[in-house]
């Protein structure tokens, strides 16, 4: 591993950092699309140092909601300085996958290339880059180097295709009670659950079937759920505890999605929407999320591939 670059090294947190990646993709777009994709390298790396966190049970006296935080940011920081110095692959990928379309824009555009890139990128080929990023900074020794990327997709606790029979009669209940498409309902469940891998669980493990990310209100009388959370204050991600609405099936968590849509008055948009596009933006702009990017991210999966190809299925 090359050593670092203090001098040339950004930190996670710098406000500056997307506004010279911009004017570098204006200035040169070939050069500025190395760098997005080295970014786009750096959030995956970050997403796997984060699944192990998870992974290993924490606790003690330095065990706090302050010190997860800035854990996570040390992460991120990790990950950026390791797609860096240690690139695992991925960023030439998705500098191919962009092809013309990258080429061709400039700016913003080739961002927007960028993301389509990473939503038609199939489960089967996110496991494959994860299983090699793994396996190439020796994060899975048991894992033999022939494993294919099939064997890492079966082994996951909820495939696309998987999720989408589990919840789909739920869906279209929902639909016909909301006169929004079960597919758009689909999608959001699966963007607030990660298709199912990141499903709300209680403390014993089992499942909550929260798979909106509903919390729990002053008037919520069932059962609830606590667990870390990030949300954004001022488009600052930060993490917090949060209390959130348990249930005890996939119908019941559809049906109480539904009565929160019809029943709030904010939500008027979001009812009876027929457009992906517009239900994404009517539902940030009913403040269900605070994410600022949350419209783009469930855009991008309502027209994506894996959706269609797991409907299909």
């Amino acid at each position: 591993m090359k050593s670092i670059d203090l001098a040339n090294t950004r930190l996670v947190v710098d406000p500056a950092a997307a506004a010279d990646l911009r004017a570098k993709l204006n200035q040169d777009p070939q050069g500025g699309l190395k760098q997005v994709a080295q970014q786009f390298e750096g959030m995956l790396l970050q997403l796997l140092l984060k699944s192990m966190r998870d992974a290993t049970a924490s606790s003690g006296l330095l065990d706090s909601q302050q010190s997860r935080f800035f854990t996570a940011i040390g992460d991120q920081q990790m990950a950026l300085d390791l797609a860096s110095q240690m690139p695992m692959g991925l960023a030439g990928l998705i500098e191919q996958q962009s092809g013309q379309a990258a080429k061709a824009d400039a700016g913003s555009g080739a961002l927007d290339a960028l993301q389509q890139s990473l939503a038609s990128l199939s489960p089967a080929s996110e496991a494959s880059y994860l299983l090699g990023a793994r396996q190439r900074a020796g994060l899975l020794p048991g894992v033999k180097a022939g494993s294919s990327a099939a064997t890492l997709a079966a082994g996951s606790p909820s495939a696309p295709r998987d999720f989408v029979e589990r919840v789909w009669p739920h869906a279209q209940e929902a639909a016909a009670a909301t006169g929004v498409p079960a597919r758009f309902l689909v999608a959001h469940s699966a963007l607030e659950s990660g298709w199912g891998r990141h499903e709300i669980r209680n403390a014993d493990g089992s499942p909550s079937f929260n798979v909106f990310g509903i919390k729990a209100g002053r008037n919520w009388s069932g059962a609830t759920v606590e667990v870390d959370t990030t949300e954004f204050v001022n488009g600052v991600a930060q993490s917090e505890r949060a209390t959130f609405r348990a249930y005890a099936s996939y119908a019941e968590a559809f049906r109480d999605y539904a009565r929160l849509l019809a029943s709030k008055p904010r939500y008027a948009g979001v009812v009876g929407q027929q457009d992906g596009v517009q239900f994404a933006r009517s539902l940030q702009q009913a403040g269900y999320a605070t994410d600022p990017m949350y419209a783009d991210k469930l855009a991008r999966i309502i027209g994506g591939s894996t959706l269609r190809q797991a409907l299909a299925g």
